[in-house]
């Protein structure tokens, strides 16, 4: 069953991964993305080949994601560390998150 569904193109690993990235792009980093792909036994050239259709700008849904999520700079230590794991949980990077709430205050 699933080898006729594959002949026919209905059943793909490229077709996957491209409806991933394209799901996760605007909230979820590169990382996040790859990972989840791995862990679905998708091949590395089928997820190279998605990431290359679809531009994913990690610092602009860093940002975007940041922004809808909180919205504004953490109040105190606490409040940081809950948006540092937040945002590193949909795998970003925890140099960019640090240097996007050093600068929160002009986001």
């Amino acid at each position: 069953m699933l080898d006729a569904l594959a002949a026919e193109g209905l059943l793909s690993d490229a077709r996957y991964a491209r409806a991933i990235v394209h799901r996760k792009a605007g909230s979820f980093g590169r990382r996040n993305i790859v990972e989840a792909l791995k862990a679905a036994g998708v091949a590395r050239q089928e997820i190279d080949a998605a990431l290359a259709e679809t531009e994913i700008d990690d610092e602009a849904a860093l940002v975007a994601l940041w922004r809808r999520r909180f919205g504004r700079a953490p109040t105190d230590e606490k409040d940081k560390a809950r948006q540092v794991r937040f945002l590193q949980s949909r795998g970003f990077a925890l140099s960019a998150i640090l240097k996007l709430l050093r600068r929160s205050g002009d986001v």
